[in-house]
């Protein structure tokens, strides 16, 4: 083999590993983008992403790129709740003072 050959392979095997990682990475993204949302089902679109890569030759992970994109109602419904639970406590506290103040007036 001459030099020409030797650089012929090492070109062929740089495409072959360019090829491999771009998929790789390719396939992560939208589970990437699921737990940077802190979608609850990452899971989900983790596996689909790959599936999609690799049986349907991507169609199912860009439906996998929407879903990780999209914010499920109920996710912001619960973070609004979180910052009403505090104020809930917060009453929740003032109305047991007042019920033990009517208490010992009744008492």
């Amino acid at each position: 083999m001459t030099a020409i050959d030797y650089f012929a392979w090492l070109v062929l095997i740089v495409i072959v590993v360019s090829v491999v990682v771009a998929f790789i990475l390719l396939a992560q993204l939208p589970g990437k983008i699921a737990v940077k949302n802190r979608h609850p089902q990452v899971a989900a679109i983790k596996m689909a992403s790959w599936l999609g890569l690799l049986m349907t030759f991507g169609i199912v992970w860009l439906l996998a790129m929407v879903w990780a994109s999209m914010t499920p109602a109920d996710t912001e419904q619960a973070d609004g709740m979180q910052d009403s639970g505090d104020n809930l406590q917060q009453r929740i506290k003032s109305l047991e003072e007042k019920i033990n103040v009517l208490q010992e007036q009744l008492s």
